[in-house]
């Protein structure tokens, strides 16, 4: 097979792949497939070296991923990364309209002068990175997270919140005990009143065992209309499913520019 089939197979390949992909020879592109084509909204290899240049300047230099700075005199960004636990080779780039993405890098360097990079989009899961790692993390009776847990991570929200150009949501849902007295103390009821709402809501959305009776649900949202459909959500879940037995009060509060996740969890309960 000649060097250009060889190539064209490889692009074929390469193409049929979701992640982004760059086949690196030394430090030069040597291919690119339709998904990295796509993000950088060119239509080739080429086009997209004349428009960006090495890749490493297209990682923006956000203290809590990999770019250019964190890179030692005389060292290539592959060996850079690669010192790095795996769960930290991660890196932010964006869109051409200003879209920030997070991305895992990966990198296959078995075939001598080569390497194979991919980049995982992990940006809606930046969230679940810092959730549960085993059962310590959650509430036993419900399945909800646990609330020192939350507490011990919630600052996250807040790096998350300002890397995905998001706010905070948050509704505090609390469950008339005088109505309910046995709620607090049935596992059945709050298992099955924990697997509603995660049906309800999304997997980025984290819901917590907030007191007995009462949970905190956090979630991401673009602005006050994506929060008041939520809340509408949630509401129609109330009321249209086993749960529109208990009685429940739900109480929502949207973060204000500036504010953490902890002053608005505090505003919420005041």
């Amino acid at each position: 097979m000649s060097e250009n089939s060889t190539l064209s197979l490889i692009q074929s390949i390469a193409n049929s792949q979701k992640e982004l992909l760059v086949l690196f020879k030394a430090e030069e592109h040597v291919l690119t497939n339709n998904a990295f084509n796509d993000f950088f909204c060119v239509s080739s290899m080429q086009d997209y070296n004349s428009k960006f240049g090495a890749i490493i300047n297209n990682f923006v230099p956000h203290p809590s991923y990999f770019h250019k700075d964190k890179i030692e005199n005389g060292e290539s960004w592959f060996d850079a990364i690669m010192k790095l636990d795996d769960a930290d080779r991660i890196v932010s780039m964006m869109t051409p309209s200003y879209d920030s993405y997070a991305f895992h890098v990966k990198i296959d360097s078995s075939v001598e002068d080569y390497r194979i990079v991919t980049f995982v989009d992990i940006t809606r899961d930046l969230i679940k990175r810092i959730m549960i790692k085993n059962n310590v993390n959650i509430d036993i009776p419900s399945g909800a997270y646990d609330k020192k847990y939350f507490l011990q991570v919630a600052k996250n929200f807040d790096d998350a919140a300002v890397f995905n150009e998001k706010i905070i949501g948050a509704v505090l849902v609390k469950i008339d005990e005088d109505e309910n007295p046995d709620f607090a103390y049935d596992e059945e009821a709050l298992k099955r009143f924990v697997s509603d709402f995660k049906h309800a809501t999304r997997q980025d959305d984290m819901l917590v065992r907030w007191d007995r009776a009462k949970f905190l649900l956090i979630y991401l949202v673009d602005g006050v209309l994506s929060s008041e459909q939520m809340i509408k959500k949630l509401e129609n879940l109330i009321q249209n499913s086993a749960m529109r037995s208990l009685k429940c009060k739900l109480s929502s509060a949207l973060q204000k520019e500036g504010e953490s996740i902890i002053s608005l969890l505090a505003r919420l309960q005041s």
